[in-house]
């Protein structure tokens, strides 16, 4: 047994495996492939393929150490591998798929989600990627910038971008929230658009 390898079952035997940790992370790993993909079916095989790629690959995992960043890192350099592979992006210059993706709005906070929604689907998938990390799932720029693979600043700028974007196409002026008040676009609806839709 090479060290690498027993210093890995010693970890597993401190720690648990963290195969058994796979199942809880899903909901989230789901979100975020939703996230990215606007797609249903497309999320599916990609957390699919994330769980296959993490399943063979765990003893490139360190326990004890976060689970999900790892996944997440998993998934999204998946993503990005089947983006480069199909080499086009689906238009939808009209916004039917995004129309599609919207609940009828009943009041205020329905319409305000709903323009979210239509908002966020115009984004890069970058710029998806950033605010879901960053404002969603509240991650560190540090940590988001380990998952993405991209220098820290990298990190800040894409997501201080991706923030005057979204605002940008909700006619919002910088730092207003989504509902008129002044504490800044709510990034937590972001998190209830990917649980919703997943």
């Amino acid at each position: 047994m090479t060290p690498n390898a027993a210093t890995h079952a010693e970890l597993v035997a401190l720690h648990g495996d963290p195969r058994d940790e796979l199942m809880e992370h899903l909901p989230a790993l789901r979100a975020f492939a939703v996230s990215l993909t606007r797609n249903i079916s497309d999320a599916d095989d990609i957390v699919q393929d994330c769980i296959v790629k993490a399943w063979s690959n765990i003893e490139k995992f360190t326990p004890g150490t976060n689970l999900q960043a790892w996944l997440f890192t998993i998934l999204r350099n998946t993503f990005f591998s089947r983006t480069r592979k199909r080499r086009r992006e689906v238009a939808d210059p009209d916004g039917i798929y995004a129309q599609r993706l919207s609940v009828a709005p009943a009041h205020d906070g329905k319409l305000a989600m709903a323009d979210f929604q239509r908002a966020f689907d115009v984004l890069t998938p970058e710029h998806r990627e950033v605010l879901i990390l960053v404002g969603a799932s509240g991650y560190s720029c540090e940590e988001a910038a380990v998952m993405m693979g991209v220098a820290v600043g990298t990190v800040k700028s894409r997501a201080s971008r991706a923030r005057n974007r979204l605002c940008e196409l909700m006619g919002l002026k910088p730092g207003e929230d989504i509902m008129g008040g002044s504490n800044g676009i709510s990034l937590a609806a972001l998190a209830q658009a990917g649980n919703q839709a997943a």
